[in-house]
């Protein structure tokens, strides 16, 4: 067994060794290593020593996920690199599992990151949970008029404008961030991009837009960084907006849903995929995570789960998950009736795989009568999110 170190980054120098190895494998220069430690902050990186010498390492976003309408703690992990003379000595697993340790010894309940390889994240107890869909639509294809909102520019972009609308509509969409500071600045920077924001609405505004304009093989292209409304009518009024940029601009993109009510607005089936991305989640704290999300209202019913974990022996075990009025409640024990691996309860928790699918791929072993009752508790929409990290 090779002896490695984990631990936060103690001094400049370590921060700077770091930083050439996450430049390395993420093939950008040196010079955006700064900017990038910053709006992070030094404190939210890990890293993984072998004799006293930094060999990996990754960055932890702290923030929030909707589940059920609430805002359940999660930490964003990124940025995971491990220097290329180790690799294959286990590092990257042994720095994802001291990682998972130190999330669970701070009852976080959540972690959830974009996989470069589903095996290593899958045998730390990760699985598919939700997805991140890039849509492009030609502008001309829109054919919207509906004006009867307000529309005005915002001159200085900063998250408090923001916020409140976002809120509002992320709460409805499973697995949509409760963002902090760092993914709110990735909203607003991009590189040597314009980017423009408009309200939709009067003193109480129902949705925004965040874009830029730019040309692509010759051809003139909006790409939305984030959008949201919180009535029909700002969605309606967005897209009319878009629309009248079609004397210059061609195609419009955005990142969304692979269900995007967006797309219900449209006269013809003129979107069409771009690119796919399926984000993985894990259960950290199996009691935690189940009572800090919300569920169905007027449901009243309980789930006997059994859950193996090869990491965080305190996730093995039989649980009761109680909901009513909304709300869950663990208690240790029950008859164990739905048996499952900790990665396995991820796709499940985020509803991005119903509970018969995951039988059907062999994920979980249960009664008719608990699959069942599985699918009314984590009932919704597909999780997905607009935001990379």
């Amino acid at each position: 067994m090779t002896n490695f170190t984990y631990g936060p980054v103690s001094d400049f120098q370590e921060a700077e060794n770091l930083g050439e190895i996450l430049c390395q494998c993420f093939l950008f220069g040196g010079h955006l290593w700064p900017l990038y430690r910053d709006r992070l902050g030094v404190e939210n990186f890990r890293i993984l020593k072998q004799n006293d010498q930094v060999v990996a390492g990754l960055t932890l976003y702290q923030m929030g996920q909707y589940f059920g309408g609430d805002s359940v703690q999660m930490a964003g992990v990124a940025a995971v690199g491990v220097s290329p003379e180790v690799r294959g000595s286990g590092a990257g697993f042994e720095l994802i599992s001291q990682t998972l340790k130190e999330l669970y010894s701070q009852k976080i309940p959540l972690s959830t990151l974009y996989p470069a390889t589903q095996r290593l994240y899958r045998k730390a107890g990760y699985e598919q949970a939700g997805s991140r869909c890039l849509w492009e639509v030609p502008i001309d294809s829109i054919r919207l008029h509906d004006r009867s909102l307000e529309v005005r520019k915002v001159k200085k972009l900063e998250a408090q404008v923001f916020q409140d609308i976002y809120n509002k509509s992320a709460k409805e969409n499973e697995g949509n961030l409760d963002r902090n500071k760092a993914i709110w600045e990735n909203v607003f920077d991009h590189n040597e991009d314009e980017v423009y924001g408009y309200l939709v609405g009067g003193e109480n505004p129902e949705g925004y837009i965040i874009f830029s304009q730019k040309t692509v093989n010759s051809q003139n292209l909006m790409e939305i960084w984030d959008w949201a409304a919180t009535t029909p009518a700002a969605r309606r009024r967005l897209l009319t907006f878009i629309s009248d940029h079609r004397s210059q601009i061609q195609k419009v993109i955005w990142r969304g849903s692979l269900i995007d009510p967006f797309l219900l607005l449209l006269p013809e089936q003129t979107a069409k995929v771009g690119q796919l991305e399926i984000w993985f989640l894990r259960i950290v704290d199996v009691i935690s995570a189940l009572e800090k999300r919300g569920y169905p209202e007027n449901l009243e019913t309980e789930l006997h789960l059994k859950i193996s974990d090869d990491i965080l022996p305190e996730n093995n075990g039989n649980f009761v998950l109680s909901v009513s009025g909304k709300k869950g409640q663990v208690t240790k024990g029950g008859k164990g009736d739905l048996k499952l691996q900790i990665s396995a309860l991820a796709p499940l928790y985020t509803g991005f795989y119903t509970p018969y699918q995951l039988q059907q791929a062999g994920h979980i072993e249960a009664s008719n009568e608990s699959l069942f009752i599985a699918s009314q508790i984590f009932a919704g929409s597909p999780a997905w999110m607009p935001d990379f990290f």
